[in-house]
């Protein structure tokens, strides 16, 4: 299994334990593809240092690790408290926005401003990931709103506030997510994560300020951890590149034994609308101070793989963690020992939407099916846009994909899909020549040997770079090119 390359993707998160170039060049050997930016806990000097690291780490090892910038999204909080204040279940409490003040066990301050004015009687609140729940009894509308406590508990500093019931009239970019996405333009982020997303319409501002601001598109992930979100996902995915199922809050917000069967829906959706998806959240939470991770872990990020997500995701255990380089190989390990079952199941049904695009959709439709049906090694297809990678990737071929492209922007992005090995080529000469050129490649590299069936996709005529319209199998007959 050492020498096993596998196609599910990570996602690590970066922070403190992963200051040092070292540390980052084991994480990469171990299996990392993508790192993540959490602006929730983000220096911009130290974000730049540690892009730099990794961009030099791609070039000088021939790595291709993507860059996800996360935006904080509109996280509610409340302010500082007194020490060792407890509330218990009949208490009544008052959240003020307004001026800061230091909170009591009668009365807190909320970060959210037009929390009074959102807030209905009846409606619960939720502190601390849902370890203490209120009951909204009233609203002056202004500033203040008077609730009781349904459970109990320690009420400590600038916890977070989920609002599962309240139509929330804040907006899904934030002032600092418009600072803070601005400045991963500036860095070329590979790809931007929104938060909170509940309607289509969130990702259409980011979409807005990203061509703004940026020459080139940075595909855009909706990190699905509302009910809103859930109820609107058909028209959330028509709008985004990508899905992250954020099981933390998405499992305060909603009852947590409903998450199970939400993430296999959201994975199902993703995959019909062939854009990735990222299964994230306490994967491998225990791997933060031990060498060992749970059964239950371990089963978590088996069964999201045989979900079919394109990557699995860790926070704290590479951020803060004790242990970063040591959980990157043994989720790699468990990616490896299960992604090949026969009991993961992949939508077979064909592109029925004849749209402009629809040939080549069919064509990597049909290249999927029939490298299962002939037992190809690899698939091979040649993109400006990167848009086969996704299409191919979505149909989780048994072959490997193996993706060529002269558009350096997107050589990283790609990264994040599911089976997806991408290789900079820019010598587009002949349509024979160029086939001839990657197959070369890919031998070199190790996918291809003497004997093995290869399907190749192209565009013709070559030199256009437009739409794949091309579908050839070949036996590869040497590698000696």
């Amino acid at each position: 299994m050492a020498n096993k390359r596998k196609k599910t993707k990570i996602v690590a998160t970066l922070g403190p334990a992963t200051n040092k170039k070292e540390t980052l060049k084991a994480m990469l050997d171990e299996g990392v593809n993508v790192f993540r930016i959490n602006f929730s806990h983000a220096n911009y000097e130290d974000v730049k240092r540690r892009i730099k690291l990794i961009r030099e780490l791609n070039d000088e090892f021939g790595y291709n690790a993507a860059i996800l910038g996360d935006l904080q999204g509109p996280k509610l909080r409340v302010g500082k408290m007194q020490s060792d204040v407890i509330v218990n279940e009949g208490d009544q409490i008052i959240f003020a926005t307004g001026k800061r003040f230091e909170g009591t066990k009668d009365r807190v301050y909320m970060t959210y401003d037009k929390f009074p004015q959102d807030a209905k009687p009846g409606e619960h609140i939720l502190l601390d990931d849902g370890k203490l729940i209120f009951e909204v009894v009233s609203t002056n509308k202004k500033n203040e709103v008077t609730a009781k406590v349904i459970q109990g508990g320690p009420l400590k500093s600038k916890k977070g506030v989920n609002l599962p019931n309240t139509n929330i009239s804040q907006p899904a970019l934030t002032e600092k997510d418009i600072k803070d996405a601005i400045f991963a333009i500036e860095q070329r982020v590979d790809w931007m994560a929104l938060s909170f997303v509940r309607h289509a319409e969130d990702l259409m501002q980011l979409e807005e300020l990203i061509k703004e601001h940026s020459d080139h598109k940075i595909p855009i992930i909706a990190k699905i951890e509302k009910p809103e979100a859930v109820e609107n996902i058909d028209k959330i995915v028509a709008y985004c590149d990508g899905l992250m199922v954020a099981r933390g809050d998405l499992g305060v917000e909603i009852p947590a034994e409903e998450v199970p069967l939400i993430q296999k829906q959201l994975v199902l959706r993703a995959k019909k609308a062939r854009i990735p998806v990222i299964i994230a959240t306490q994967m491998m939470e225990t791997m933060i101070n031990s060498l060992t991770p749970t059964r239950a872990e371990v089963n978590d990020v088996a069964n999201s793989v045989m979900d079919g997500a394109d990557a699995v995701m860790l926070s704290g255990e590479t951020s803060v963690g004790s242990y970063p380089v040591q959980v990157i190989r043994q989720m790699s390990n468990i990616i490896k020992s299960v992604e090949d079952s026969h009991l993961i199941t992949v939508p077979q049904e064909p592109p029925h939407i004849r749209t402009n695009r629809y040939i080549t959709k069919s064509i990597c439709y049909h290249a999927a099916n029939m490298a299962n049906e002939i037992n190809a090694k690899a698939i091979s297809t040649l993109t400006n846009s990167g848009y086969t990678a996704f299409q191919i990737s979505a149909w989780r071929p048994d072959a490997h994909i193996l993706v060529f492209t002269s558009n350096k922007s997107i050589l990283t992005q790609l990264s994040l899909l599911w089976g997806v090995k991408a290789f900079y080529y820019d010598k587009f000469v002949s349509t024979d020549e160029t086939i001839e050129d990657v197959n070369a490649i890919a031998c070199k590299k190790g996918y291809l040997e003497e004997g093995d069936m290869l399907i190749s996709l192209a565009a013709m005529p070559i030199q256009d770079k437009g739409m794949v319209n091309t579908l050839r199998v070949t036996e590869i007959t040497s590698c000696s090119f």
